[in-house]
């Protein structure tokens, strides 16, 4: 086991890797389909952790655990995969993820509503920027746009609802996790489940036929190592390390995320865009400084 310092470190690790995720997911799903492609990227990202992490027993695992990890796991991972990988274009697609990464927030309140986690003031307005972030980012050139942000999710409800929905369920999964899970790591049978989900998915309901090309093979690699390994080391990091500093950090994520997919799907994101990234980033940030202040009165 590693020691509390040594599980931040791997913890801040996954944050690197997780920054890739969105344009890595969207470049397989334009090959191989939402579903298809999703279901290949967990397959790969099972097996690699099957190797790396290893498996942990069932019999060792707290049934609680167990049943609502993998519920709380599955559920999230499918829609984050989907929500990108049904996006209609690549800028869609990040302006998915920035949805996404609402999660260090709700992560942040649920910990102060559920954990325990003391906290001043000062996350309500954080709350309240972070939000108006996603909002700058969803009203397009316009900024701060109401109708231009209905607009926006009315083309594609479905991303945007699974991107939403999947924001709050992670936080749910870091919160849960962190009082059941009894130091064990479930990492591996959660991504075997996720794979089945998708595979289930994938030949009961119908997916697009996979078309392969060595631009696809690669980008499937990439994102199951990132996959696979980012979320072993986050594990490690919620379970072991300090979960106060690893959510602050991962704050900065969304402005990461968006430069790499940017580069990745070759989209030119405006000004606006970014301005909408860091006010989802400040808010983020002041809710972890709602803690930060009581803990040092």
């Amino acid at each position: 086991m590693p020691s509390k310092k040594g599980a931040t470190l791997i913890g801040l690790v996954a944050i690197v890797l997780w920054s890739s995720l969105v344009g890595l997911i969207r470049s397989v799903s334009e090959g191989l389909g939402a579903t298809g492609g999703a279901a290949m990227i967990y397959t790969a990202a099972a097996l690699l952790l099957r190797v790396t992490v290893g498996w942990t027993p069932l019999r060792e695992m707290p049934r609680r655990y167990l049943y609502w990890g993998s519920a709380l796991f599955v559920s999230y991972e499918l829609c984050l995969a989907l929500s990108i990988g049904h996006a209609h274009t690549g800028q869609q697609a990040i302006e998915v993820g920035m949805v996404n990464y609402l999660w260090p927030t709700f992560t942040m309140l649920a910990a102060i509503a559920f954990n325990g986690q003391r906290a001043n003031w000062l996350a309500v307005p954080g709350l309240l920027l972070a939000l108006a972030g996603i909002c700058w980012v969803l009203g397009g050139e316009q900024g701060m746009d109401l109708a231009g942000m209905r607009a926006n999710v009315e083309d594609n409800p479905l991303s945007y609802g699974l991107a939403l929905a999947g924001a709050f369920i992670w936080a749910a999964y870091c919160t849960v996790t962190a009082r059941i899970a009894k130091g064990k790591n479930g990492i591996t049978l959660f991504f075997m489940l996720t794979a089945l989900a998708l595979w289930v998915k994938y030949l009961a309901l119908g997916g697009v036929e996979m078309n392969w090309s060595v631009s696809t093979a690669v980008h499937l690699a990439l994102a199951a190592a990132a996959m696979g390994f980012g979320y072993a080391a986050w594990n490690i990091g919620i379970l072991h390390g300090n979960v106060t500093l690893l959510a602050g950090a991962s704050y900065f994520t969304p402005v990461f995320s968006a430069a790499l997919a940017a580069l990745m799907l070759r989209v030119p994101l405006t000004a606006s865009f970014w301005m909408g990234a860091l006010t989802v980033c400040a808010g983020a940030i002041v809710c972890w400084l709602a803690t930060r202040v009581t803990a040092r009165a």
